[in-house]
């Protein structure tokens, strides 16, 4: 015997032993493959006790049972398919052999390199492995397969995008690599305006609500009044309301939008320590009208809401961004409640005195400017007639604006002319159609108001630019009494007033006409041209 066959017969028996082992493994491992070639399906039975080699036979038989084709040991990649099922499975059939691809299930139980170049794949020894260990029991549901990652989308699948919110490509649908998604547009802007009141406080579910009774002492706080980004100026924007007049009896009412209206997105009571903390934090911000506030005064007819609802129109048509304050004194609301306004307004003289004096004290403001707008005129002027000397060092009133005042011409020439040098400039505007005070003037016996122009002229006063704007109010519709904030035009002209305090008139508008009387100069709108 030559030594290749002596090396050979010495070790069949441990390669018996190795493929007895591996003949269940690589069937088990067939059947657990979902992809591998199927072979015609045995009955179960069959499948369970497959015939092994007859033990004992001589192992010359066991070799001459799986030759291949070229006369060598068959590679033992073929045995499981022949564990599987196939009694005898032919040597020149190649259906059983695994096809080009086959699962990675079937190529991991392949033996060793070394077992196969030593021809491990016939059995020697002239013995076969018991039966019993070719029985083994029907494997376990097979695991899912094992399938590797998928490929990273490129930078051009917009579909993955619109599927799966990528963070480093944001959540919007074609949005370029590293680029944050597209912030919604803003519906509105919001006016934070401080407020000064003696109204009563009236029980409301929604918020802090103010009346019309007097409240005889002053309330502090802050109004934070939506503004939508539709906005045309210099509209206040609100809810289309039906009602009955006089009464108040709401027939219709639109739903508040703050896309669409004007409305109130917070109104909170707040201590004076309060409120100047967020007046300094607003003054500190602001820059094209840096450490400036305006305080307004309202007239007759007006509402808490109306005239907070006014100061942020104002604010917001003239781009101010300094602090805003109002002065809200307890009117009825009413076209009917005339004298009752008219006494309100009189008893609301000190806390309006008191409320100054913590704006012009205490507030920060370096700059600080009061409009007054038709009976409001008279509680301002009483106030700062009282006031005058308590200004304190570093402190300037800048402007004062006097818009359309419902006060007698006398009592308000004679207020007027102690107050011209309280402040750097005093602006009086009057027009000769604004028909409230035409009402106002018949009220008191035809006294005229120092808001109206008669025949003769407007009322002139050494110090007060006294500024003619009827030809800017022209509707024939309206009272053409609220024009300083309802007219684009008077609009530009206070916010310059108040941004550079620049006169005379015609100097800062140039359309501006000068015209000499006999009273004096004052300035005129020209009328507009078709």
């Amino acid at each position: 015997m030559s030594l290749i066959s002596r090396f050979f017969n010495d070790r069949r028996p441990a390669a018996i032993l190795c493929l007895s082992a591996l003949l269940p493994l690589s069937a088990a491992l067939t059947a657990c493959s979902s992809e591998a070639p199927k072979l015609p399906e045995a009955p179960r039975s069959e499948t369970t006790s497959a015939k092994p080699p007859t033990t004992g036979a001589p192992a010359g038989d066991v070799d001459k049972s799986m030759p291949d084709k070229d006369g060598g040991a068959q590679p033992a990649a073929e045995e499981p398919a022949a564990a599987a099922g196939a009694e005898k499975p032919a040597p020149e059939k190649k259906a059983g052999r695994p096809r080009t691809g086959a699962p990675r299930a079937i190529t991991a139980a392949k033996p060793p390199d070394d077992q196969e170049g030593a021809g491990a794949g016939a059995p020697a020894g002239g013995s076969a492995p018991p039966a019993e260990v070719a029985a083994v029991p029907p494997p376990p549901p097979p695991p899912s397969p094992v399938t590797a990652p998928a490929p990273a989308p490129s930078a051009s699948s917009g579909d993955t995008d619109a599927a799966v919110g990528s963070p480093s490509r944001g959540l919007g649908i074609g949005t370029p690599a590293g680029a944050p998604a597209a912030a919604p547009p803003k519906a509105f802007d919001t006016v934070p305006v401080f407020y000064g009141t003696d109204r009563v406080v009236e029980p409301n579910a929604k918020r802090l609500q103010y009346g019309t009774e007097r409240g005889h002492k002053l309330q502090l706080g802050r109004a934070v009044v939506t503004v939508p980004t539709a906005h045309k100026v210099p509209n206040i924007e609100r809810p289309w309301v039906v009602e009955i007049p006089y009464f108040k009896y709401k027939v219709y009412e639109e739903k508040e939008d703050p896309a669409k209206h004007f409305t109130m997105q917070e109104v909170a009571a707040l201590s004076k320590e309060q409120m100047l903390a967020y007046v300094k934090e607003r003054l500190a911000k602001s820059a094209n009208f840096k450490d400036h506030a305006f305080v307004f005064v309202h007239g007759f007819n007006t509402s808490f809401d109306a005239a907070v609802y006014r100061s942020a129109q104002i604010a917001n048509d003239m781009k101010f961004d300094g602090v805003p304050f109002v002065y809200s004194w307890p009117s009825g609301g009413k076209v009917a409640s005339y004298t009752y306004d008219r006494g309100s307004a009189e008893q609301s003289e000190p806390h309006l005195a008191e409320f100054l004096d913590i704006v012009v004290k205490e507030s920060g403001a370096k700059s600080i400017s009061l409009i007054a707008h038709s009976m409001g005129n008279e509680l301002l002027m009483r106030v700062l007639e009282r006031m005058r000397p308590a200004v304190p060092d570093g402190v300037v009133i800048s402007q004062v604006i006097l818009a359309a005042p419902d006060v007698d011409r006398d009592k308000f020439t004679n207020i007027a002319r102690q107050i011209t040098n309280f402040a750097k400039g005093v602006t009086l505007y009057a027009a000769s159609n604004d028909k409230a005070l035409s009402y106002s003037a018949r009220f008191w016996g035809g006294v005229p108001r120092a808001g109206d122009v008669p025949a003769s002229g407007p009322l002139i006063i050494n110090g007060v630019d006294t500024i003619d704007v009827t030809a800017l109010s022209t509707d024939s519709l309206s009272l053409n009494h609220s024009g300083y904030a309802e007219n684009t035009t008077l609009l530009e002209d206070i916010a310059l007033l108040l941004q550079t305090g620049e006169r005379p008139p015609d100097k800062r508008v140039p359309v501006l006409k000068k015209i000499e009387s006999a009273a004096g100069v004052f300035w005129r709108y020209p009328a507009r041209t078709p």
